[in-house]
């Protein structure tokens, strides 16, 4: 097995996009500066590129950065374009985002807290 398994606390979107160019040092730079966040935390930090055909997942795994890459062969992801944004996204937002929805479904059941029936 290549990737050791993934357990992240919060899976952070870079919103607009991203120089898909950068490699590991670069988009970790990116999660420190640019957006005050720690590239050493348990976090994913996920990354697309101009034409949205291509992501970058970055996240440290204890001994190391592990990066993944996906490109599209049909198709866009709905990526966020606030740029020099920030956002944490759940894992069912990240199932939307990877499966070509948006993350944001107006028609989805949204969490809520259990009432007091006291």
């Amino acid at each position: 097995m290549l990737v050791k398994n993934i357990t992240a606390k919060h899976v952070f979107l870079a919103c607009g996009h991203t120089d898909m160019r950068k490699s590991i040092d670069g988009l970790a730079a990116i999660v420190q500066q640019n957006f005050k966040l720690d590239p050493f935390s348990k976090d994913v930090f996920m990354f697309c590129g101009r034409r949205k055909d291509r992501i970058k997942a970055l996240f440290w795994d204890g001994d190391g950065f592990s990066l993944l890459y996906k490109r599209l062969d049909n198709g866009k992801f709905c990526w966020p374009k606030s740029p020099n944004e920030v956002i944490s996204i759940s894992e069912q937002q990240l199932r939307w985002l990877m499966e070509g929805l948006e993350i944001c479904q107006p028609k989805s059941i949204k969490m809520s807290q259990p009432k007091s029936i006291i």
